[in-house]
């Protein structure tokens, strides 16, 4: 079994109301009202569809923005024992999710950024390709290359938003 045989990955205009709540049980906020709103639904045998994990990004231009991930144990929880196991072997519903991400805006962007101060999020983010910048916290995943000068500037732009 595969993960794409039960987990679907989009870019929504409008954030499902069990996102919202997954987001508020995170973070005590609601979810932000401005793109881009990216949700992975599990999908049951019957067809239903839960949203698993939800990752918000903001547009800055010339740089995207990511934050705001999680994921709704409980809805791991539904899942059958394969199933589990290919989210296992995927590296989990938020690694999978930022993947699709990372595919899906590196056309529009010279670089996506993440603001992570959690362990666990930063070795997915590492996993999927992001790496260190000077700032604490700021990883930066590349989407084409940049001279330094540029690659300073991104930085230094996206530092000016954290945390975000």
């Amino acid at each position: 079994m595969m993960i794409a045989d039960f987990i679907s990955v989009e870019e929504t205009p409008e954030v499902p109301d069990v996102a919202e709540s997954l987001f508020q049980r995170k973070y005590q906020r609601s979810v932000p009202a401005f793109p881009h709103h990216v949700v992975a639904f599990y999908r049951t045998q019957d067809c239903a569809q839960s949203p698993v994990c939800y990752v918000h990004f903001t547009d800055c231009g010339d740089i995207l923005l990511g934050g705001g991930a999680c994921v709704d144990d409980r809805v791991l929880r539904q899942m059958t024992l394969p199933q589990r196991d290919a989210v296992r072997a995927a590296g989990g519903i938020y690694q999978h999710a930022l993947q699709w991400s990372v595919r899906h805006f590196a056309p529009r962007f010279a670089a996506i950024f993440g603001y992570c101060g959690d362990a666990l999020a930063e070795r997915i983010d590492r996993a999927v390709g992001f790496e260190s910048t000077p700032h604490e916290h700021l990883l930066v995943y590349w989407t084409r290359d940049s001279d330094d000068r540029c690659r300073r500037q991104m930085i230094a732009k996206a530092n000016s938003f954290a945390p975000f």
